[in-house]
């Protein structure tokens, strides 16, 4: 993929049969993917049920005249509702042809909401890691930015305050405080690229509210 790639880009090359573009698109979205069935069926994300289906999923995407050969890079939602489309199909199609020798987990849900919150939830947390790895990648070589993103590691995933981390680093807190504000450009801006490579038609201004969306549905 080249840097003007975007997510039809990857589509298109995966629905051509382009091996590298399958794995990366597979990577990409088997998250979302595993997470929408496991939260239809109240099941563990890796229970064969889910196995099953979310290999389903993926032979409809690749299979020649499949679903990524169909999408329109203009429809409404953009892929984000084509996907969730998609997996919703797989699932009720597998509901229908499951008979008492293979059951599914026997609660299902009453209704769809619910489900496609954790489908989208999931969506959100899959743009802020693959913005995250853009960071990273951004950062490798430069001692300063890589400090930066281990920064945003212990205060967001390990939870640390910003004293704490200055304490272990043996560090001015003002100063580090300085650092976060500017790791966090640097996040908000591999953000926006990332919602952009997804959304690339999108207005700068749709893209910000994508991004303010995203932060807010995982906060």
């Amino acid at each position: 993929m080249t840097d003007d790639a975007t997510c039809w880009t990857l589509i298109r090359a995966a629905a051509a049969g382009d091996d590298p573009a399958r794995d990366r698109f597979a990577r990409s979205y088997l998250p979302v993917v595993r997470t929408y069935l496991a939260a239809r069926w109240r099941a563990r994300p890796d229970s064969p049920a889910i196995d099953d289906a979310v290999q389903d999923v993926f032979v409809e995407c690749f299979k020649p005249g499949g679903v990524l050969a169909k999408v329109e890079a203009d429809r409404d939602g953009g892929f984000r509702a084509y996907l969730l489309g998609v997996v919703r199909n797989v699932a009720r199609k597998k509901e229908t042809r499951t008979k008492a020798a293979e059951p599914l987990p026997d609660s299902l849900p009453a209704d769809d909401t619910s489900v496609a919150k954790a489908f989208d939830r999931a969506w959100a947390k899959t743009l802020l890691r693959q913005a995250a790895k853009g960071q990273a990648d951004a950062a490798k070589g430069n001692p300063a930015a890589e400090k930066r993103v281990e920064l945003l590691r212990l205060r967001f995933q390990e939870g640390l305050p910003i004293r704490d981390i200055a304490e272990r680093w043996g560090e001015d807190a003002a100063k580090l405080h300085h650092e976060y504000a500017t790791a966090r450009a640097e996040f908000r801006e591999a953000l926006v690229a990332v919602a952009h490579f997804h959304a690339p038609h999108a207005t700068p201004a749709e893209v910000e509210e994508t991004c303010r969306g995203l932060l807010e549905m995982v906060g």
